[in-house]
């Protein structure tokens, strides 16, 4: 099956490609507006990018009717977020808050999630995640206009705070006591686990008959091929 995406409407767009782009990790982004309202929203649209300074984006879609998502204003106007990473035992609490609640609603009280103080940013932290990490905006990139149009944030993360319990024996966090959540397709949620989790060392050296370095006249790993009768 072939699809072009420009005969598709935006609904079908997003119930094509969110069953394929998969496991999407989930940003809990809270943030302030000027006059100091909160809101927590999440979002499935959400990256790591390099290290120099660490960058980190998430993208805001408009609703149906093009209006911007509450959490786009406040980054607007305030230049700061936190992303609070999502474990299994927030699942519900984050779906809850991601209802189309009014712009005077704070999600923080609407889905039951606890308040603490950022060290760098205005916008509180959520207690219930193991690992939070707070921000200041970079850049803000619209890619297209109206409805379900995309808004790319691109932050760089300050500071990052992570629970003790899930430092490792090598002093780093360990992912399966984190169990982090993830949005697929549909309805469809998922979260990893040590059982669903597998280790595979990323290779150090290119194999010689790939490397432009290794001169052509030296014998390949590759077997010879077979020869039949006749050739």
């Amino acid at each position: 099956m072939q699809l072009t995406l420009a005969d598709l409407g935006p609904s079908q767009r997003h119930a094509w490609l969110t069953p394929l782009i998969v496991p999407r990790p989930i940003a809990l982004v809270s943030t302030l507006s000027a006059l100091g309202v909160g809101n927590l929203a999440p979002f499935s649209f959400f990256a790591m990018g390099g290290q120099s300074p660490q960058s980190i984006a998430f993208c805001p879609v408009s609703d149906r009717d093009g209006n911007p998502k509450d959490t786009l204003r406040n980054v607007l106007e305030t230049g700061e977020f936190v992303i609070n990473v999502v474990s299994r035992s927030m699942i519900e609490r984050v779906n809850q808050a991601s209802a189309p609640y009014p712009a005077d609603v704070d999600e923080f009280d609407a889905a039951g999630f606890t308040r603490m103080p950022s060290s760098v940013v205005k916008p509180p932290r959520v207690a219930e995640s193991l690992a939070q990490l707070e921000c200041k905006v970079f850049q803000i990139v619209p890619h297209g206009s109206g409805p379900q149009q995309s808004t790319w944030v691109i932050g760089e993360v300050l500071v990052l705070h992570v629970d003790d319990g899930l430092i490792a024996e090598d002093g780093l966090p360990d992912t399966t006591r984190l169990h982090p959540a993830a949005r697929l397709g549909r309805q469809e949620w998922a979260y990893v686990t040590a059982q669903n989790m597998l280790i595979l060392p990323r290779p150090v050296v290119v194999p010689s008959d790939l490397r432009s370095d290794v001169p052509s006249d030296l014998p390949s790993n590759k077997p010879a091929p077979r020869r039949t009768l006749g050739s």
